[in-house]
């Protein structure tokens, strides 16, 4: 008897220790199959319903009714709480707010305390919009897709900047930032040399990165208007004696201006001058409609045969301009028929001699009551640019740094309103702070829709098909 209940005790002992080595193998598949779910970043709703699973096959509720022991309360709260954390931080998106952009080339407070589980799931991916195809190359369809809602803002913004050396801020945002182009001024050139080794640091940060090429834009209208001083054209255009000459001179500068890496240029100028005029002065070539129209023609077809991207400026006009935007607001006093037969005659010649891109003025005009900048205006940039002239290039605003912009409002509200307007590059050359504030109130804006996402891809399909033209892209 006695040693038929040792065997029973024995046999007990067996039974009590299965079960405890089959509760402890479920419960280190359950924590594999967790850890798995979260290092992969697959399923993560499966982390509740897993969860709950464990929950029914402990019974917690069934055994928190009972007397538990010390040991498995702790592990059921340490699952629950870990459990908790890990859905917490899936609801997050990563536990970062979406609306906050770092400053370029700095690591934000919200990246510094980000948590194990934040960097190690990956954030989820945003269908691919595919309006605003028609008639795109399918290899810059397909690199629109491609880029990511952040990436596709950056593309429409060309800056400008302080410094004269790669240890320029610019080269910082071009590594944070997908950035549409740069642009190099005076303030930045001391000589030929010194402008290649700035240009060629752009393509070489962006290849770095990872980015879509960037634009390197410059202001080289000829004379005492040029950036770059030894650098052609060396004439002023009002004191080219003919088109031809104009001619020559542009393609001297194309000639000059692409080996040292500036492959976009702001200009021809192609304002209609006049006697008394305050607002373009010298840079106009003529007071003549019809000479200044052969003039933008000529100079826009001599500028791509040596593949160098022109905007020409300044639509619709600003050549009777109160005074010069850069002062201040600039009201151009002229009827809309009569701006038609008078500024618009040149830019309808540069567009169809193939203008691929066009900087929109600044000045204020009779469609918006001379209350709003041409740049930031739907009127001038869309119902009159596109939709009446039939324009498809690259429509850039002129810098929204003037007093003329930051008089009547912020240069971030003016780059959204600019880009919801129709514009598709929106230039600024003031402080990186607004430049930075402006992009991420784009940014937001395209988020919350009031920018739509069909005018953000318009405006990214125009900006790299335009770099597909000029060989930026393949």
């Amino acid at each position: 008897m006695r040693d038929r209940l040792e065997r029973m005790r024995h046999r007990l002992d067996e039974i009590r220790h299965r079960l405890a080595m089959r509760e402890r193998m479920e419960k280190g598949r359950d924590r594999l199959e967790i850890g798995e779910r979260l290092g992969k970043g697959r399923d993560r709703l499966a982390i509740g319903d897993r969860l709950e699973k464990m929950g029914e096959r402990l019974a917690i509720g069934d055994r928190l009714k009972e007397t538990p022991s010390p040991r498995r309360v702790a592990i059921v709260v340490v699952v629950l709480v870990a459990g908790a954390t890990a859905l917490g931080v899936l609801a997050g998106g990563g536990g970062g707010d979406a609306d906050q952009v770092p400053e370029a080339g700095r690591q934000s407070n919200a990246e510094r305390r980000a948590s194990f589980l934040a960097r190690i799931i990956p954030p989820g991916e945003e269908a691919p919009d595919t309006s605003g195809e028609t008639g795109v190359p399918r290899s810059v369809a397909e690199l629109a897709k491609r880029l990511p809602v952040d990436q596709k803002v950056a593309q429409l913004f060309l800056v400008g900047f302080q410094g004269r050396d790669l240890n320029a801020t610019v080269y910082r945002q071009l590594r944070r930032l997908d950035l549409g182009g740069i642009v190099i001024g005076s303030r930045n050139y001391t000589g030929p040399q010194q402008l290649a080794s700035l240009a060629g640091e752009a393509g070489v940060v962006a290849r770095k990165a990872k980015h879509v090429p960037p634009w390197v834009m410059a202001t080289q209208e000829g004379g005492e208007f040029s950036d770059f001083a030894q650098l052609p054209p060396a004439t002023a255009a009002s004191d080219l004696e003919t088109v031809d000459q104009g001619v020559a001179e542009a393609r001297a500068a194309g000639r000059a201006l692409r080996p040292l890496g500036i492959n976009r240029v702001l200009g021809p100028v192609v304002d209609v001058g006049r006697a008394e005029d305050e607002a373009i002065g010298p840079r106009a070539f003529s007071s003549d409609p019809q000479r200044v129209a052969s003039y933008a023609s000529a100079l826009v077809e001599a500028y791509r045969d040596t593949r160098v991207f022109t905007a020409v400026q300044h639509f619709p006009g600003l050549g009777s301009a109160s005074q010069s935007t850069e002062v201040g607001p600039a009201n151009v006093g002229l009827s809309l028929e009569e701006l038609s037969a008078r500024d618009l005659v040149a830019f309808r010649s540069a567009f169809r001699a193939g203008a691929p891109g066009v900087v929109i003025s600044n000045g204020l005009y009779e469609p918006d009551d001379f209350v709003t900048p041409g740049s930031l205006s739907r009127s001038i940039t869309t119902d009159l640019l596109r939709d009446e002239l039939g324009f498809e290039g690259v429509a850039i605003t002129d810098d929204l740094a003037d007093p003329s912009v930051t008089a009547l409002g912020t240069v971030p509200d003016a780059a959204v309103q600019a880009v919801d307007a129709g514009a598709d590059m929106v230039q600024i050359s003031g402080s990186a702070g607004d430049q930075q504030a402006a992009y991420v109130a784009v940014l937001r804006a395209v988020r919350s829709g009031e920018i739509s996402r069909e005018r953000l891809n318009q405006a990214v399909l125009r900006v790299l098909s335009v770099k597909r033209d000029y060989g930026l892209i393949r």
